[in-house]
């Protein structure tokens, strides 16, 4: 199910000079935030529980998730190279589940790792904040990375879709109507925190039992769809 080749082309295309700087942009300002809010307020759990709940787990991973799981495979299929890996002798289904493999690892590494940091910086992990993000935003990485992947794979505006998913529904909706944080990769993720930290700091408007099957669900069956889309994707020669 995966394949190392297909795994190196999809890491070159994504940490290309371009795109990794892009990359490094959120992180880095997360990690500034919390370095001047520390300075300026001192370690307080509340003001660390908003900055890595309202900015990192509510803006920047999604925001790299669409910048991986939709560069995963999208400009492939844009500029028409995607031909030349589906005539390779791999299944289709592989491809998908090495890109999303990929995607999953470049998310986690730019966003679990800044919020781990940034939680240090805030308040030096009291009350287990820093770990409770750190680990919201590893398992949203792997949420995001699959349904931005299958936009990638069933949209050519895949990008546009994807910012207004984060922008809108995850950033806006999610976060201020709710109803809508019922399905909230975002209210997913906090689930799994607000059992971590200490002290109620954080909160979910999602059980964990039902938080952790949405997670699962969502993601199998993105990575499935994509699979199946792949296969319809009809080589020139196969018309």
């Amino acid at each position: 199910m995966y394949e190392p080749t297909v795994a190196r082309l999809t890491y070159r295309a994504l940490l290309g000079r371009r795109r990794a700087a892009i990359l490094f942009v959120l992180p880095a300002l997360l990690i500034a935030i919390s370095a001047a809010v520390r300075l300026l307020t001192g370690a307080d759990d509340q003001i660390a529980s908003d900055v890595l709940g309202g900015f990192a787990i509510a803006t920047m991973v999604p925001l790299i998730g669409v910048i991986a799981g939709t560069g995963a495979i999208g400009p492939e299929i844009d500029d028409g190279s995607i031909v030349y890996l589906l005539a390779k002798p791999v299944k289709r289904s592989t491809i998908i589940f090495t890109k999303l493999i990929v995607a999953i690892a470049v998310t986690m590494a730019f966003s679990a790792i800044p919020t781990f940091v940034a939680g240090l910086i805030l308040n030096g992990n009291g009350g287990q904040i820093a770990i409770a993000y750190t680990v919201a935003a590893l398992v949203a990485s792997v949420a995001y990375s699959a349904i931005f992947l299958l936009l990638g794979t069933v949209s050519r505006h895949a990008v546009v879709f994807g910012l207004v998913y984060a922008l809108v529904w995850e950033t806006l909706f999610g976060s201020l109507v709710p109803g809508a944080r019922t399905l909230s990769v975002q209210q997913w993720a906090l689930s799994l925190a607000e059992r971590i930290g200490e002290n109620g700091t954080i909160t979910s408007d999602v059980a964990l039992p039902t938080a952790t099957v949405l997670l699962a669900l969502v993601t199998v069956a993105a990575t499935w769809y994509a699979g199946q889309k792949l296969r319809t994707l009809k080589l020139a020669g196969e018309e």
